[in-house]
């Protein structure tokens, strides 16, 4: 598959996507996508950062895998992998100063048609998420979710050229710094599963569409 940067792999237009079709057909897909189409996130980007238009990669990857279906018939369910890569400058929470937040996103969908099936679908199912499709499905937006639902509950450095003066004056000083850094370690999110381990069982019960 050839790619080339801002111009997907067989897609007309990223925001304009038949989801439906790319899953049933077993397409294939990847581009790139500027901080700067992404609103949301560069909201995100400090206003000291030395560049705010840095870039993310992406691939996708439509599939269907048998499943039984409500009359009990057993008929294609489509799937999207999204796979994300790049980074984006954040303002370190310790230093106050803006860093580099590397983001490498894998994530498995099962695709529906409508809120109501999502809303059915189990809460235990943590390796697959779930998105409604459409015929004029809006994959950078899927993309710009994905980024925020990653962003560090704490961003900071990993070591901070400096600590700023006013987290480390006053009666907590920098013990109250490093309370605040292992409360915040303690409450951060449990690793996620590794989406690609759900993939490899989905495909055993059955190829998907054939690539193009």
């Amino acid at each position: 598959m050839t790619q080339h940067p801002g111009k997907p792999a067989g897609l007309a237009d990223p925001h304009d996507l038949d989801l439906f079709e790319f899953a049933r057909s077993g397409r294939q897909a990847a581009g790139l996508v500027r901080v700067s189409q992404l609103p949301r996130m560069l909201n995100e980007v400090p206003a000291e950062a030395p560049e705010r238009e840095s870039a993310f990669t992406w691939q996708a990857e439509g599939t269907t895998q048998p499943e039984l279906q409500d009359d009990g018939t057993e008929g294609p369910q489509p799937y999207l992998r999204l796979a994300i890569h790049g980074s984006a400058w954040l303002e370190c929470q310790r230093c106050l100063a803006p860093y580099s937040q590397a983001f490498n996103v894998d994530a498995i969908y099962r695709i529906v048609n409508t809120e109501a099936e999502a809303e059915e679908f189990p809460l235990d199912e943590d390796e697959v998420d779930v998105i409604v499709g459409s015929a004029h499905f809006d994959l950078v937006d899927l993309i710009e979710e994905e980024l925020l639902l990653n962003l560090p509950l704490v961003p900071k450095h990993e070591v901070c050229p400096e600590v700023h003066e006013s987290l480390v004056s006053g009666a907590a000083g920098e013990e109250g710094d490093e309370a605040a850094e292992d409360e915040a370690e303690e409450g951060g999110e449990p690793a996620r599963p590794n989406p690609f381990a759900a993939l490899e069982a989905l495909k055993k019960g059955g190829s998907g569409g054939e690539k193009h």
